[in-house]
C-alpha cells in the first residue's frame, strides 16, 4: 500500500492473537524505522526486540495488572477530561497496559542515545535526540501498518526505567522512550474511535 493508505489504516491496537511476527518482518519494519531524519545524521538508534515470555514477564512485572473502571474515571475526572471520545479510549486502554505488552506478537524496546538528562535540557536543541527516535518510532507504526500488524506505544512511568535498565542491562547514555508492542489483531480487537479533525481548520495563513 502507498503512504496514504498505511497512515489511513494505522489504529492503536491493545488486543492481539497470541502468534508471533516473524523476525523478517520486524528487521523489515525496524529498516523503515531506520530511515527516519535524525538531529546528528548517525541514527544512534537500538532495539531490543523480546519474545521470550518469560523475560517479558520479568521486564513488565512492575507494571499493574489491572485497573478498575472507577480509578480510570476518577483519574479522568481529576484530569479534567470531558471529551466523551478521549475518555473511551482511556476507559478501554488503560486496564490494558499489562496485556496488550505481555500478549503482543512482538515487543520492540526502541533506545537513543542521548548525553546529558533528557528531563533537565538546557534548550529545545537538547531535545533533538528524543525528537528524532520518535519520528523513527512513527515510521515502525506506518511500516507495520503496511504488513497488516497494528501495535500501541507506551511510555514508561517514572520508577519502570531503572527497572528496564536493570533488567536489559542498556548504557547508562541510552534512552528508552516508550515500549512499542506490535501484533495481529484479536478478532474482537477493539479500536478506539478517533477524533476527527479538519486540516482546514488547523491551518493558519501567514499569520495565527
Amino acid at each position: 500500500m502507498n503512504i496514504y493508505e498505511a497512515i489511513s489504516v494505522r489504529r492503536t491496537i491493545r488486543d492481539f492473537e497470541g502468534r508471533l511476527i516473524d523476525m523478517a518482518v520486524i528487521e523489515k519494519i525496524i529498516s523503515a524505522g531506520l530511515k527516519a531524519p535524525t538531529n546528528d545524521h548517525m541514527r544512534s538508534w537500538e532495539f531490543v526486540v523480546i519474545n521470550d515470555k518469560n523475560k517479558r514477564a520479568e521486564l513488565l512485572n512492575i507494571i499493574p495488572k489491572s485497573f478498575s473502571e472507577s480509578d480510570v474515571s476518577d483519574w479522568l475526572d481529576s484530569w479534567g477530561s470531558v471529551d466523551n471520545i478521549q475518555r473511551a479510549m482511556y476507559l478501554d486502554g488503560v486496564p490494558k497496559q499489562y496485556s496488550m505488552l505481555y500478549n503482543a506478537g512482538c515487543l520492540i524496546l526502541p533506545f537513543f542515545h542521548q548525553d546529558e538528562p533528557l528531563l533537565q535540557p538546557e534548550s529545545l536543541s537538547s531535545l533533538n535526540a528524543f525528537a528524532s527516535i520518535w519520528l523513527c518510532i512513527e515510521n515502525i507504526l506506518l511500516a507495520a501498518a503496511a504488513e497488516g500488524i497494528f501495535g500501541v506505544t507506551r511510555i514508561p512511568m517514572d520508577d519502570e526505567s531503572e527497572h528496564i535498565k536493570r533488567i536489559i542491562n542498556h548504557p547508562a547514555d541510552y534512552v528508552m522512550p516508550c515500549y512499542i508492542a506490535l501484533g495481529y489483531p484479536s478478532k474482537n480487537a477493539t479500536a478506539p474511535k478517533q477524533k476527527e479533525v479538519s486540516a482546514t481548520e488547523k491551518i493558519h495563513k501567514d499569520t495565527w
